[in-house]
């Protein structure tokens, strides 16, 4: 029995030392894959605490969304990013500036106004209900089954497109 609680003890530690290293790689490599692969191993560390705290249903979810989700978007926004090269031929001067300023404050003046006159503001002891593994299922799979269904196919979509873009390579200036 004691053997047990020393077991867990040095798991736990080990998962701590897991989520500070990897959080220290991603914060100090210069090298932006680097980075990523130090968050990757931060959330697992996380997910793993979350599994020894007891939640393997949070651990799971912390997997697929943050390890499985997040950090995969990073690396095809680094595969399909521009070049330092290709961001400076792009820079807002001149009238392209104010043009683009007048409308992302204009889109988010019309966003916030929209949402704060239609959001009812209800305290949050009001909207806890059960949140057990029965009842999430139960709701992804009942009520709201179309949203997730449409965000697996957005994603779907952007892996395609993104596979399909990088495919082609980076085409070379010629001047």
């Amino acid at each position: 029995m004691i053997v047990y609680k020393y077991l867990a003890e040095v798991l736990f530690y080990a998962l701590v030392c897991l989520t500070f290293a990897g959080g220290i790689m991603a914060v100090r490599s210069k090298m932006l894959m680097h980075a990523v692969l130090g968050l990757a191993a931060t959330l697992f560390g996380v997910a793993g605490l979350y599994f020894h705290l007891g939640s393997p249903f949070l651990a799971m979810m912390q997997i697929l969304i943050y390890v499985g989700a997040v950090c995969i978007i990073i690396v095809l926004g680094v595969m399909l990013g521009n070049t330092p090269d290709q961001l400076a031929s792009k820079n807002l001067t001149g009238r392209n500036l104010p043009l683009a300023l007048l409308a992302c404050t204009t889109g988010f003046i019309s966003l916030f106004v929209a949402t704060i006159s239609r959001t009812e503001f209800t305290s949050a002891t009001e909207k806890v209900g059960d949140m057990s593994i029965e009842f999430v299922g139960e709701s992804l799979l009942l009520q709201y089954c179309l949203a997730f269904e449409l965000i697996s196919v957005i994603l779907l979509t952007a892996i395609i497109g993104a596979i399909i873009l990088a495919r082609g390579g980076r085409e070379e200036k010629t001047s």
